[in-house]
């Protein structure tokens, strides 16, 4: 079995290690137009020593935002402030992929002046944060046929741009109950037509959006997130005989397009899926594993020895610790993630985690 700190080909990139730093949520692009800024890439560049580096959601449309200060990588200014970000990492020798993430009906018309979009008009159940403070999820418009050709071809774009901007590849986020995740789960994907329905349908925008950005940019370059079970906003996946049916669907569907690789986020109670859906998988699986509300620990570097997986993706402890992989082989210690400042602010809580040297 590998060794977490053992040098990885990543579809023919070379990773320092086997440390994933997950995609996380900062919500601090304050630049000109949903933009990256300067402090984004220190940011990113503490963080370097990861084998891989998995960026924040960036969504790839307008109307793909779902919350105030996220990036986007639809327009020429982004894709020049993303450069920094870019030149910043590999100037430390990091490898970087850039998540796409399109909300979805996660979002709310205060925030980019747009109804959100979903694959039906299902209300998700709770709230958004948004720039006046918490409201209510609205209930989403359909996408039609032709908008769901337009939003695939937006992703594809998207991709084309991201590694304009220097990204050695780009994520799919198809979990977490965002657009793709959303075309996968039975309540909040109640179409009839060819786009939903049976397990086979509710896979096939994810299917055929990752064939439209693997053929942008090649499947090399391209990884796929997904979180089976995942309630999070208000996703239904409690049915284990309709998960199951589904990301083995899901997962036999995507493995003859070898892509660079599968990152599962583990809900609870369901590792008996992940091993499967690894087993099913021939090519490189990265496993956030499920921790509950504590921070995935050192003892997760066991999965890598036992063959769960070939990397494990780090999120908080990654935060609070730019120095991970150090640390990890140290033993710790550990700084403690700051959740108050998880999300906006400044370099408080950001940038200014201490490293052991």
């Amino acid at each position: 079995m590998g060794k977490p700190f053992s040098p990885y080909d990543l579809a023919g990139t070379r990773l320092a290690n086997r440390i994933v730093m997950a995609p996380m949520t900062r919500s601090r692009a304050y630049g000109p137009g949903q933009s990256p800024t300067d402090l984004m890439a220190t940011y990113y560049a503490q963080r370097a020593s990861a084998g891989l580096i998995i960026t924040e959601g960036t969504q790839p449309s307008v109307i793909g935002q779902g919350y105030p200060d996220t990036p986007g990588i639809h327009s020429a200014e982004q894709v020049a402030a993303w450069h920094k970000v870019t030149d910043a990492v590999h100037a430390e020798d990091g490898v970087i992929f850039l998540q796409l993430m399109h909300t979805g009906r996660v979002g709310h018309p205060s925030l980019m002046g747009l109804t959100p979009v979903g694959p039906s008009a299902v209300r998700a159940a709770g709230q958004v944060y948004t720039q006046d403070g918490p409201q209510d999820f609205v209930t989403p418009r359909e996408l039609t046929e032709p908008e769901i050709a337009e939003t695939i071809a937006d992703f594809a774009a998207a991709a084309r741009n991201a590694i304009e901007a220097g990204f050695d590849g780009v994520e799919l986020h198809g979990a977490n109950g965002y657009l793709i995740h959303q075309f996968l789960a039975p309540n909040s994907n109640q179409r009839t037509d060819a786009w939903g329905g049976s397990p086979d349908a509710r896979i096939r925008f994810a299917v055929e959006t990752t064939k439209a950005v693997a053929e942008a940019i090649g499947p090399e370059k391209v990884g796929f997130r997904l979180s089976p079970g995942n309630p999070y906003n208000d996703i239904d996946e409690s049915d284990r005989v309709d998960v199951e049916a589904t990301y083995t669907a899901l997962v036999e569907a995507l493995a003859p397009l070898n892509l660079a690789y599968l990152h599962q986020m583990e809900a609870h109670d369901i590792r008996d899926l992940v091993v499967r859906l690894r087993k099913t998988w021939s090519g490189t699986f990265i496993l956030n594993p499920f921790t509950g509300m504590e921070p995935t620990g050192p003892d997760a570097l066991a999965l890598i020895e036992d063959g769960t997986a070939d990397l494990i993706a780090y999120g908080a402890l990654f935060l609070a610790n730019p120095d991970l992989p150090a640390r990890l082989t140290a033993g710790g210690p550990f700084n403690t993630p700051d959740r108050a400042t998880f999300f906006g602010g400044d370099q408080r809580g950001y940038t200014d985690y201490p490293t052991l040297t």
